[in-house]
């Protein structure tokens, strides 16, 4: 991307003035070989979403920002609905609610070493992964109306988890608001024996090696030790939230000229917060918030279930578990007021500083975790919210390291078995079902996550805790 579109603020942000139909900056939290690497179309993207109704401050892009649909992946947007704010499908992404849940098993990595490839087979073998996978519950229109509505809770109710999981759970295990009767039969179609799967893409499912801690207090709350082994899932809303995205970009379009909104893209399709159409979007979204958070919950039902026989005695207990891809309605202070905005989040997470009163009590003086998801073979992160943080892009941070080539280019670059091989000699075993998925989750398409974090942390958005080494990866 062009750094002459931008002023430099500092040496991790930068400011786009607002031009033509913008009514807000456009800023970009990361170096500038990051904004470099990125995208054209990222800025185009930025400015668009500038000039939506209602938008308050700036349309922010994270570190790991790339070109996505509507909104750059490593989005974040606000919106008030006093002000005419929209809510936009596309600001959302087609995989409502896609997060990552750190677990911890208490274990070492040289107490794992032992029972290493037994354990990813294991769990290989009992955790569904890959396109169209499906898994062991089949659920009725009565069960899966009341997954919709209650998420996280609905999984610990009937025996998949313990309810000490939902205290480490954003809203607690439960999106409020949801309302399944706006969710279409065709999403709960797709949606009925997808519970307890990993899915397809940029999924996993992985037991990581704590390397490296660089915020000892905040790493002794969330009791994370070098040497110790945790376990990471990431996967969404599987074809349920694909299935409501499309139904309301669909709709978005054909109903914006009616609202008197003159798009700026036809990706980032939109209505007024206050619209029956985007109340009804709304109630949808927060359902596919639920149906990720009871997926992510029966995930984890199932690897303690594993480990439980690998490595009896493990407890599998929660870090924290935090979504991006969302819009939430959030009080904010803007202008020295505090005002209620729908703040979306694509291929972004919320980054809570200390005091905010939606985290754990035994969290709150210190912050939210943040969970950044590495590429398959790269290392992953644990942040922390931080104080300063409130005051940029609404309390948000980036997601994980975000592409720098296509699925397709990949594929042209890199082959799955030689990929597999070549990660095993590394100390990293790969399962998937799928070669030519591995092969366009190659570590080398993605950005340098490192770099990421660092831009990250560098901008205030949040601090640094942890480096967590992938040991076993089980892949979508």
């Amino acid at each position: 991307m062009d750094l002459a579109r931008f002023t430099q603020v500092s040496d991790a942000e930068w400011r786009m003035a607002p031009v033509g139909r913008m009514r807000v900056p456009a800023v970009v939290y990361a170096d500038a070989a990051l904004v470099r690497a990125m995208d054209e179309k990222v800025g185009e993207q930025l400015a668009n979403v500038a000039a939506l109704p209602g938008i308050v401050e700036a349309a922010y892009a994270m570190p790991d920002a790339h070109w996505g649909y509507g909104f750059a992946i490593g989005g974040v947007a606000a919106f008030d609905p006093d002000d005419g704010g929209v809510v936009s499908a596309g600001g959302v992404g087609f995989d409502i609610s896609c997060g990552v849940r750190t677990l911890h098993t208490g274990l070492t990595a040289a107490e794992i070493e032992p029972v290493w490839q037994r354990l990813a087979d294991r769990l290989f073998a009992h955790i569904p992964a890959g396109v169209g996978s499906t898994g062991s519950l089949r659920l009725n229109a009565h069960e899966m109306d009341a997954m919709l509505r209650s998420g996280a809770r609905w999984a610990v109710e009937r025996g998949y988890g313990h309810a000490a999981d939902l205290e480490r759970i954003e809203e607690h295990g439960r999106m409020e608001g949801a309302e399944p009767v706006k969710v279409s039969d065709q999403a709960k179609r797709r949606q009925r024996d997808e519970i307890g799967t990993l899915g397809s893409g940029n999924h996993y499912l992985e037991v990581q090696e704590i390397v490296e801690l660089y915020d000892r207090k905040a790493a002794d709350r969330f009791r994370l030790r070098v040497g110790e082994v945790v376990v990471s899932i990431h996967c969404g809303s599987r074809g349920l939230g694909h299935q409501i995205g499309t139904e309301f970009l669909k709709q978005m379009v054909i109903a914006a000229p009616g609202f008197g909104i003159d798009l700026p893209d036809r990706e980032l399709a939109c209505a007024p917060i206050r619209s029956s159409l985007g109340q009804a979007y709304l109630g949808a979204m927060r359902a596919a918030i639920n149906c990720a958070l009871a997926n992510r919950q029966v995930i984890t039902h199932l690897a303690r279930e594993v480990f439980a026989d690998v490595c009896p005695g493990t407890r599998l207990d929660l870090v924290y578990d935090v979504s991006h891809n969302t819009c939430k309605l959030e009080p904010h202070t803007v202008g020295g007021q505090t005002r209620r905005l729908y703040v979306h989040r694509k291929g972004a997470t919320r980054a809570f500083g200390p005091g905010h009163p939606a985290l754990p009590g035994d969290l709150r003086d210190i912050g939210q975790p943040v969970l950044i998801g590495g590429s398959m073979g790269t290392a992953s992160y644990v942040l922390v919210g931080t104080e300063a943080g409130r005051a940029r892009a609404f309390a948000s941070a980036c997601h994980g390291a975000g592409r720098a080539m296509s699925r397709h280019q990949a594929t042209r670059q890199w082959q799955g078995r030689a990929l597999v091989d070549e990660l095993a000699r590394q100390g990293v075993l790969i399962r998937s079902p799928s070669l030519r998925g591995v092969a366009e989750e190659a570590p080398g398409a993605y950005k340098d996550v490192s770099a990421v974090v660092e831009a990250a942390d560098r901008a205030g958005l949040a601090r640094k805790v942890a480096k967590l080494k992938p040991l076993v990866c089980i892949k979508g």
